[in-house]
Formats: C-alpha cells, sequence, structure tokens
C-alpha cells in the first residue's frame, strides 16, 4: 500500500512540475482572473457589490457563494497561485541542475552524417588540417569548443565541436524565477499594506478643517483595508489639505480631466502653519509619493449644502456628500439629518420625535421633464445650474437608535413603522426655501464638490517592479538568443591540403538563424561568392 502511494505520489509530482502544467495553470490564473475585472469587487467599492446583490437577485447571491466579488482573495484563486508557484519552483530547480551540468558537459560530438543536417557544406583548403582547425578555432571565437580526435569521432575523422547560446537557458530560467519572485513579493505585499479612501469637501477655504486629511489613525478614514500582519500603528504620518477639485469635460459631458491642488506636510512638519506646507497638483495617475505611500486622486462628486433655521431662531447648517449615481451627468442622492435645538424641546424624547431628514437627488446642472415640469435630472457634470428634488420628513430619523445609518439612504423601516413621515415635496434652486407646516425654514445654499482621495501603502511595490523587470528582460533575452552548434570535419588529403566537412544546427532550425553558418563556412573555406564550381552544399534541396 505504502509503495503504491509513493508511486501515485511520484507520479502526481512529476506532473505537477512539469512544463506543460505550469503553463496550463498560467492560463487558468489569467482566465481566474477575469470574474475580477467584470464583476464588482468588495475590496475595491462594496457599495457596488451590494447594489449589484440587491439588483440580480438569486444569481448574484450564487456569484457570492463563489466568491466572484472577492475573486483575488477567494480560496479558489489562491490555490491556483500557489500551486503555479509549487510548479514553478519544481521546474526551476532541476532545469537549473541540468542547466549546469551542461555548462560543464563537452560539447555533444558531430553526427555520423552531416550532410542530413539542415545547414551543411563542404569543400577542399590548400592547407594542412592544423592550421584549418586553427581558423576554425579563431573564426569561432566565443563559442565553445571540445576536439575530438578520429577514435573519438562518430566518423573516424578528426573534428571539432562548437556550441553557442548557453545563456538563452539562463534567461529562461531567470524569467521563471522572476515570475516565482513576482507572485511572492506581491504575496508578502498584501500582509503588511494598507489602503484607505477618505472624502474631502473642496470649498476653496484655507485651513479648512473639513477639508483636511491627517494619516495618523485608521478613524481618519471613511473606508479603510489592511493585511493580516497591519495591526494600525504603523501609518506614516502626514497630512493634506485639500484646496480645490477641477475637471475638464468635453461638450458631451464626457470628462477630460481632473485635478486636485492640495498642500501637505510630513512628520512633525503637520503641527506648523498650513500656509508653509509644500503644495502638489493632484492628477489622476500622478499621485503624490510621500513617505512611503500614494495619495492618489480617485473620483468627485457633489456635497449640497442646507440650513435649516428652527421657530425659535437658531440655525444648523450641514454640508455631506451625496453619492453620484449616474456617472457621466452627476445626479446624486444622499441624505441629511437634523435634530432640533435643545431648548426648543427639553424632553429627550419629545426632541427625538421632531428630527428633521432630507431626502432626494441633487443636480449640478439642472434639467426639469415631466407633465409639470416636476422630474429632476442632470443636463451636464458641471455645476451650472444646481437644483433638488427633496422629500422632509419629520420624526425619529435614526440617529439614536444605537444602529448605524446609511450615509446616503433613509432607513425604510422607520418609514414603514412610522417613526418617520414625510412632510413635504419640494423641488429647490439654490437659495431657494420652503417653510415647514411648524414654521421651520429649510434653504437650498448650494454645493461644494468633494473629492476621494485614495491612500495607498505597499512595501512590496519596489520589490515587485524589480521583478517584473527582470523578468520582462529574461523574457526577451531568451526569445532573442539562439542555442546553436557547429560541427568541422577535417580529412587530410595526399596533397598536403584538407576537405572539410561543415554542419550546423540550431534548437529552432532556421528560425532566426540567419546567415551566420553561411559566413562562418564560406570564411573558413575562403570562398567569397558561393556559385556552382565550388562543390558547396547547404542542405540537400542544394545539392539535387
Amino acid at each position: 500500500m505504502l509503495k503504491t502511494v509513493k508511486v501515485y505520489a511520484r507520479k502526481a509530482w512529476h506532473w505537477l512540475t512539469s512544463m506543460r502544467t505550469a503553463l496550463a495553470l498560467l492560463f487558468l490564473l489569467a482566465v481566474a482572473a477575469i470574474p475580477g475585472a467584470l464583476l464588482p469587487q468588495r475590496s475595491l467599492n462594496e457599495g457596488n457589490v451590494q447594489e449589484y446583490l440587491e439588483s440580480n437577485g438569486r444569481l448574484a447571491e450564487i456569484y457570492d457563494r463563489l466568491q466572484l466579488f472577492d475573486v483575488f482573495s477567494s480560496s479558489w484563486f489562491t490555490a491556483i497561485y500557489m500551486l503555479l508557484l509549487i510548479s514553478l519552483v519544481g521546474c526551476i530547480l532541476p532545469r537549473t541542475w541540468d542547466h549546469y551540468k551542461a555548462l560543464r558537459a563537452p560539447v555533444v560530438r558531430a553526427p555520423r552524417n552531416l550532410s542530413r543536417l539542415a545547414h551543411h557544406g563542404q569543400g577542399s583548403i590548400d592547407k594542412p588540417a592544423a592550421e584549418v582547425e586553427a581558423d576554425a578555432r579563431r573564426l569561432l571565437k566565443g563559442w565553445k569548443i571540445t576536439a575530438y580526435t578520429p577514435a573519438e569521432d562518430r566518423a573516424g575523422a578528426a573534428s571539432i565541436a562548437a556550441e553557442k547560446g548557453y545563456i538563452r537557458e539562463f534567461f529562461n530560467l531567470v524569467f521563471h524565477l522572476g515570475l516565482v519572485c513576482v507572485i511572492v513579493t506581491a504575496g508578502l505585499g498584501r500582509l503588511f499594506y494598507y489602503e484607505g479612501h477618505v472624502i474631502v469637501v473642496t470649498d476653496g477655504e484655507q485651513s479648512s478643517q473639513n477639508s483636511m486629511f491627517c494619516n495618523t489613525a485608521t478613524a481618519n478614514y471613511d473606508s479603510f483595508r489592511a493585511g493580516a500582519n497591519f495591526d494600525g500603528t504603523g501609518l506614516s504620518t502626514f497630512c493634506f489639505e485639500a484646496h480645490d477639485f477641477s475637471a475638464d469635460y468635453l461638450p458631451n459631458g464626457q470628462a477630460e480631466m481632473f485635478r486636485s491642488n492640495i498642500s501637505y506636510a510630513l512628520g512633525d512638519d503637520i503641527n506648523t502653519d498650513p500656509a508653509t506646507w509644500e503644495d502638489y497638483e493632484l492628477r489622476v495617475n500622478h499621485p503624490l509619493r510621500i513617505a512611503g505611500d500614494r495619495v492618489y486622486l480617485q473620483g468627485h462628486g457633489f456635497a449640497p449644502t442646507f440650513s435649516v433655521k428652527w421657530p425659535n431662531g437658531e440655525t444648523r447648517t450641514q454640508t455631506v456628500q451625496w453619492r453620484p449615481d449616474d456617472p457621466t451627468f452627476f445626479l446624486s442622492s444622499g441624505v441629511m439629518r437634523f435634530d432640533p435645538p435643545a431648548g426648543m424641546f427639553p424632553d429627550l424624547y419629545e426632541r427625538r420625535q421632531n428630527q428633521l431628514a432630507i431626502q432626494g437627488l441633487f443636480a449640478p446642472t439642472a434639467e426639469w421633464s415631466g407633465e409639470n415640469g416636476e422630474l429632476l435630472t442632470s443636463a451636464y457634470p458641471a455645476m451650472r445650474d444646481p437644483a433638488v428634488a427633496i422629500d422632509i420628513y419629520r420624526g425619529d430619523n435614526g440617529l439614536d437608535t444605537g444602529v448605524g445609518q446609511s450615509l446616503f439612504s433613509l432607513d425604510t423601516s422607520l418609514m414603514h413603522s412610522g417613526q418617520l413621515q414625510r412632510i413635504e415635496r419640494v423641488n429647490l434652486q439654490a437659495g431657494d426655501t420652503v417653510t415647514l407646516d411648524d414654521g421651520t425654514e429649510v434653504t437650498f445654499d448650494g454645493a461644494s464638490e468633494f473629492a476621494n482621495y485614495q491612500i495607498s501603502h505597499d512595501p512590496s511595490q519596489v520589490w515587485v517592479l524589480v521583478a517584473t523587470s527582470i523578468t520582462l528582460v529574461a523574457l526577451v533575452g531568451s526569445l532573442m538568443i539562439r542555442r546553436r552548434r557547429i560541427w568541422v570535419r577535417f580529412y587530410p588529403q595526399p596533397d598536403g591540403g584538407t576537405r572539410v566537412e561543415t554542419g550546423g544546427l540550431a534548437r529552432t532550425d532556421r528560425a532566426g538563424w540567419g546567415s551566420e553558418y553561411e559566413v562562418f563556412h564560406n570564411k573558413l573555406l575562403g570562398i567569397e561568392e558561393t556559385d556552382e564550381e565550388d562543390e558547396v552544399y547547404f542542405d540537400d534541396e542544394d545539392r539535387d
């Protein structure tokens, strides 16, 4: 029984470490990555995944069970690249040993019949065999050469065997080793990386607390994820302040370029006057690199501003980002929640029952449709004519329930239970005010733009780049360099001359061999141009 297990284990190991299996696993890994490109991924946008689940029902549930929303961290994707890693290592080790032995071994002796080779030629020289051999060695300078006596040669004549292109196999091995390094370094990087997103409202005011972010605690992020070995204490200390956000649009509304001017400080400099911080213009694919981190400008949207004036004269103003539902024209949806003044409702329960909530749509450039012009859409992504279509609710808006509330929508259970009741539906343009039944005034003050910044830290990034560069260079080397052999036999003649027979063989035969063999043969025989009288044959077809 144990012997049978060993036999099957050995067969499985040979199968796993074969080059064919490695190529199949590499292809399988590429195919397995396709769902990660076509479906939303939790690691990138949890909201998009949740929306996909809500919109696609049973099919989305099956996808979720198959881990198609977490492709690159799924168990099956991990299994594929781990098998690929083992297969590559299993290929590299024996091939490295074989290459080492090939470097130390003599060049293979010439076959008995050189005329059967694709490259073959013969001719006579008025020189003794020793001088011809010296000429051949001079022409083959840089090649690995092994000389054979008549007793050792298969045809019974003195000969030399020359080989070149050993470095091709070296590059091949380095290429596979580079793939292993890419996988290992990328995997180690995922253990120690961190990445977070923060939304900053760019209101154009210098030193505004709403437009500043400090990378001093994970709690400062709107969303944050990190590797298994990151404990949250190794954040690079820096701050940046977003001064503005601007976008260039084509006439059809398509975005052409995003940019944001920021200022930043590192380490102890964050406690200095922000006016003395260094300036930088963030653009798409032009991140700020600071303290081993990268700050990307990843997206943007709009943050409407509402003011609520209560009957006792107290005012509350909020600016909150709303979610762009239309990625082209930025029709956005969102929610705002307001607590009434404690002076109006001393009783906590009564104050909770008089909370306000605003939910609706925002358009940066309003366009009205419908029979009465009450339906709001957006005609352009830039903020030219901002407007909102909102529902105003009164009651318990969920802030004091102890349950986390969505930033972009109200809890429908509060409305279904009657805890939150709609008291007004209204369309407002910038500066418009609506008065509620109790005298409370709600004003739409306009909107600011917000930008979404991504802060990424990956300690293996440089090593992945180095490994990838080495892999590409090795791949080019393995494709460009040809491993080839040339054999020369010397037949001394009675008149003191020598009849020479040569043959050449490349691993890829004529593909990429070029004229190297012909040049060598002609130079050895002292032939400037080949013609029929020279009796030089380069293959069987020419001789016929």
